[in-house]
């Protein structure tokens, strides 16, 4: 499959419809991407949807990440120890 590379507002984009409704994909599911830089690939992927237990939000999740993603190489340092 060949597309173009489009102008939408101020971002670039490509419109992948029939790519899209082959995996499942709809409008507001969320997906990975990842970009392999050294060959040009940009794979996409459907995320999997993840069911928190009762009591925990979304936002303690968003804040774990971010917490998690800041201490990354402490945390890795922690776990040798």
């Amino acid at each position: 499959m060949e597309r173009k590379v489009t102008k939408f507002g101020n971002s670039l984009g490509l419109t992948m419809t029939d790519a899209f409704k082959q995996i499942g994909l709809e409008q507001g599911d969320m997906v990975q991407i990842e970009v392999n830089q050294s060959n040009g690939e940009i794979i996409i992927k459907k995320a999997t949807k993840v069911n928190l237990p009762n009591g925990i939000s979304s936002d303690f999740m968003d804040t774990l990440a971010d917490v998690i993603g800041e201490y990354d190489q402490t945390l890795k340092g922690l776990k040798d120890r």
